[in-house]
């Protein structure tokens, strides 16, 4: 009976140092390969004619306010009065009613002086993938601007170059965490390109497509 145990608790042992490596590999790579596409400075980030805004919410499921949906917006909107971006492709979840994450970021970039006519709402964006991909299958763009926090820009823009998209992300300012929620945030993330590299493999397709839309 000890010999099974001892066989099944290194079994476990292995397969918990697997999962550990992958993660590590997962994420190391995105993040290096990217590395060169992300931009901190408004001044130092090329032009292009549009921007893809990743959604989230401006309240959190905990019913807080959401600083990652303010720096977004502050983000989005300091690269288009500096010219650096013409159009904003906000895609995000409104999978039921009452919860609308494009819309509720478009009213925050108008408050903010964008004018209407330069936000083109997504509203079938769950996930990065499906906004990354919608981004060219949708909207017809090749070449994008992404924007949201540099952990999130990095996964997106790994997924923007294996879909055959011409992208550059600029860091949305990052929040503050403790010590603890930091380590938590790192290890979702690490699941996160785990998800994504699977998610690759495996041609994982958006949740919906549909008619092509113009954008300008």
């Amino acid at each position: 009976m000890k010999k099974y145990i001892k066989r099944a608790i290194i079994i476990c042992s292995l397969l918990v140092l697997t999962g550990i490596v992958t993660a590590i590999t997962c994420y190391s790579i995105v993040k290096f390969s990217v590395a060169e596409r992300i931009y901190n400075k408004v001044e130092d980030i090329p032009y292009n004619k549009v921007a893809l805004l990743l959604g989230t919410a401006p309240v959190t499921p905990y019913g807080g306010h959401n600083r990652y949906f303010d720096y977004r917006i502050d983000a989005t909107a300091s690269l288009y009065k500096s010219g650096k971006i013409s159009y904003i492709l906000v895609s995000g979840d409104n999978h039921k009613k009452g919860y609308d994450e494009p819309t509720w970021m478009k009213e925050a970039l108008m408050k903010q002086g964008v004018p209407e006519n330069a936000i083109i709402l997504d509203y079938a964006g769950f996930r990065t993938l499906d906004s990354v991909v919608r981004s060219k299958e949708i909207f017809g763009q090749e070449k994008i601007t992404i924007i949201s926090q540099e952990f999130h820009n990095e996964r997106a823009v790994y997924l923007a170059e294996h879909y055959g998209i011409d992208a550059v992300a600029f860091n949305a300012k990052d929040v503050e965490l403790l010590r603890k929620k930091l380590k938590i945030a790192i290890f979702r993330e690490a699941l996160s390109r785990v998800k994504m590299f699977i998610d690759i493999a495996t041609g994982k397709k958006p949740k919906f497509l549909g008619e092509k839309i113009e954008i300008g």
